[in-house]
């Protein structure tokens, strides 16, 4: 090609992008310019690499606390990855199957990294290191995940969310107001002895509980389960209710129990456990069985909804058969 022809397709390019920008009533030449002076991008620039691996900032010189900081942020990365993509949900207009079952696969497939990778915390770390930089995170603790509770409250009704004790006393048109109240995670923060909410509860609360309450109620008609049954429910896909049942075992089974299994290794002694870092009651928060937070609890058998998460704890923490 001589050097004085430009090619058509380049042409063609410009030509859209002259329209684009004409649209909004902007120069396209000025644009160009910038093109030409500003520098090429570079990887560490574009995921701000520099930055990134400065937030890893232990409280103590015990090495195995990066290791505890490093994978609470990686689990939050990937909280931003799945509530990213119940948004794209929910916000979709006309949604089929395709696009519905697509994000499924996508969450199931973020959850997946999560609970296989929980390994890095229950086998990662030095169990006497762990006992001695716990102590300066003091109240902090993962129950104060804000991403998670989002992701909860985006994929269900609320009054599935409730504590099983006060749930059967609620229904769907119980106001929102009244069933955050009552929320199932509230009692793992809650002395058990005074019925106090403890300090880690009342942080968490104080930060975040406005922005829960909009989330229920933006989420109210549009979280998965709404989505499902308004969408896809009379057609009972089985391809869409495999990918439920998975989000479901992933999010309210594997995934607590993967932390359970983590307490059990560093808390656990007899006579008594060691209390965890929020004053949290891990041992009956943490198994589902003690909760059964379903998202979907009609797909689910009357049968495996009793059984919640029993024979995950037998094969899994306890290795029995």
């Amino acid at each position: 090609m001589n050097k004085s022809e430009i090619d058509p397709k380049i042409v063609e390019q410009i030509k859209k992008l002259e329209e684009k920008y004409e649209v909004m009533g902007q120069d396209l030449s000025s644009y160009l310019d910038g093109l030409l002076y500003s520098d090429y991008l570079t990887y560490w620039d574009y995921i701000h690499l520099d930055t990134l691996l400065s937030l890893q900032t232990p409280k103590t010189g015990m090495k195995d606390e990066m290791i505890f900081i490093t994978y609470h942020q990686h689990t939050e990365l990937f909280f931003k990855l799945i509530l990213w993509e119940i948004d794209q949900i929910a916000e979709h207009e006309n949604i089929n199957k395709e696009f519905f079952l697509s994000r499924l696969k996508r969450i199931n497939g973020y959850f997946k990294i999560l609970e296989n990778s929980f390994s890095v915390m229950v086998e990662g770390m030095d169990k006497d290191q762990f006992l001695k930089f716990r102590m300066s995170l003091l109240p902090a603790s993962g129950f104060q995940s804000a991403q998670y509770r989002l992701i909860e409250i985006s994929s269900t009704d609320l009054i599935n969310l409730t504590d099983p004790v006060s749930r059967a006393t609620f229904s769907n048109e119980t106001p929102t107001e009244e069933l955050i109240e009552k929320i199932y995670w509230r009692s793992g923060a809650t002395e058990l002895a005074s019925g106090k909410k403890t300090l880690t509860l009342r942080q968490f609360e104080e930060k975040y509980n406005s922005k829960f309450l909009h989330r229920a109620k933006a989420f109210k008609e549009a979280n998965l389960l709404r989505i499902y049954e308004k969408h896809f429910g009379a057609i009972a896909n089985a391809e869409i209710i495999d990918e439920l049942r998975a989000y479901d075992a992933y999010a309210n089974v594997y995934w607590p129990l993967a932390h359970y299994k983590s307490a059990v290794r560093y808390l656990q002694r007899d006579p008594e456990d060691i209390a965890a870092t929020g004053g949290t009651n891990w041992q009956k928060y943490l198994p589902p069985r003690f909760q059964k937070i379903m998202f979907f609890p009609s797909l689910w058998t009357e049968e495996e909804r009793t059984e919640w998460g029993k024979s995950w704890v037998l094969k899994e923490v306890f290795q029995k058969q």
